[in-house]
């Protein structure tokens, strides 16, 4: 695929909706009002914009950086509370007790940024996320999880084709469904695939995460 920003360097959806990503510039066509048949909405990536300001708690034990990781660590902390929970509950909780705190952040960002120097590793991490606010904080009025699945890494960024995009899609939209049902994934996929074969078809509906029973030891059942 094109690693340029001439074209998005992934599938293009043919669906609209939304979409989280970093801030590759190759994404931005998806986001595009003319786009057909609709644009995507752009939600930025949060552990993007922790990883600016980490790096250099890290190496360099910035003390601003240090303060941001910890300030972020907290909203991270509240999703893992309400992952698993239905989108209603989440939008919430969220608007109960993460709105605030990134309100208090987007302040204190602002106010670090004018004590740094626009040409230093601080001062650049504190603008990738301010620039990018609006649709950092979009998720605060969404129901989906802040980071359903990683992506891996660099090996998976880019598909190969259209095609292996759409599978690589379905495969991770199966993945998210069943944790959001408290369902183990690999366990899941793994009983699925096998009971396929044999599985009725009319039957289908059996095997959907929200409906999945993990199969019961030949001992249990003697």
């Amino acid at each position: 695929m094109d690693l340029r920003a001439r074209r998005p360097a992934v599938c293009r959806p043919r669906s609209a909706g939304g979409g989280q990503a970093d801030a590759y510039a190759g994404f931005n066509r998806l986001y595009e009002a003319t786009r057909k048949p609709g644009p995507i909405v752009e939600a930025a990536c949060w552990a993007h914009a922790r990883r600016k300001f980490f790096d250099l708690a890290q190496i360099n034990k910035a003390p601003i950086a240090i303060e941001a990781v910890e300030r972020i660590d907290v909203l991270f902390a509240i999703e893992r509370e309400i992952n698993g929970m239905t989108p209603q509950e989440r939008v919430r909780i969220r608007n109960e007790r993460s709105r605030s705190l990134v309100s208090e952040l987007e302040r204190w960002l602002r106010e670090q940024r004018a004590r740094v120097s626009k040409n230093s590793e601080t001062g650049k991490a504190i603008d990738y996320s301010l620039k990018r606010w609006s649709v950092l904080t979009r998720f605060l009025d969404d129901g989906r999880e802040l980071r359903a699945i990683a992506l891996g890494r660099r090996n998976w960024t880019f598909a190969g084709s259209d095609e292996g995009g759409r599978r690589a899609a379905a495969i991770y939209t199966l993945i998210a469904t069943a944790k959001l049902n408290n369902v183990d994934p690999q366990a899941w996929l793994a009983d699925v695939l096998a009971r396929l074969p044999d599985h009725p078809a009319k039957r289908i509906h059996e095997l959907l995460p929200w409906n999945w029973r993990p199969p019961t030891p030949i001992a249990d059942a003697a």
